[in-house]
């Protein structure tokens, strides 16, 4: 199956947010209607592209595998189909989390990094929920309880807190800084 594309976009080697980066980057440039592929290494630019093109309105067409690169389609959105992207509005930076950890805060944090991502460090606590497997194990999580979202930068977190505030979670935070910038305590998986 071969797919017809207008731009190609190079994002294999970097890391989240950056494959996004590069594709907003592209996307600006194409004209509506005409397809973008993004070739990336990290795994988990398959959740973030999905996630971005479903909050900004441009349609993903899907994934294929090609070895250790990931190659995703985007259809560039005409005006009156894309959405303004909107951040979300509740956030904390990094020591403000630490100031609730220190407390004993009654708080549930959700890591929404790949697996790999964190094995290698992570939140004491925190619960392992990758960005692409957060709608289906939502039920595993209490919409009650006060909710801090944290990924490697920011911007998966930010998508990871549009999705549960959607499925009626009301106590939903995201860390900004993300784990990019985390100075207090670190676990890893063995």
């Amino acid at each position: 199956m071969s797919i017809q594309v207008d731009q190609v976009v190079d994002a294999k080697g970097l890391a989240c947010p950056m494959p996004i980066v590069r594709t907003k980057k592209a996307v600006n440039e194409l004209k509506p209607g005409q397809v973008l592929e993004v070739q990336a290494t990290d795994k988990g630019s398959l959740a973030d592209i999905q996630a971005w093109a479903k909050s900004s309105g441009h349609q993903y067409l899907g994934t294929k595998e090609d070895g250790e690169v990931l190659k995703h389609y985007l259809r560039k959105a005409s005006e009156s189909e894309e959405k303004e992207e909107l951040k979300f509005p509740h956030v904390i930076q990094n020591d403000e989390l630490l100031k609730k950890l220190e407390a004993n805060e009654e708080i549930t944090i959700i890591d929404v990094r790949e697996p790999a991502e964190y094995n290698f460090g992570h939140i004491p606590g925190s619960l392992s929920i990758p960005l692409g497997e957060l709608g289906e194990r939502a039920n595993e999580l209490d919409p009650e309880n006060e909710i801090l979202i944290v990924c490697r930068s920011g911007n998966r977190s930010d998508l990871a807190c549009k999705q549960l505030t959607d499925k009626g979670f009301k106590h939903v935070t995201n860390v900004v800084q993300g784990m990019i910038e985390w100075t207090g305590p670190l676990e890893t998986t063995k």
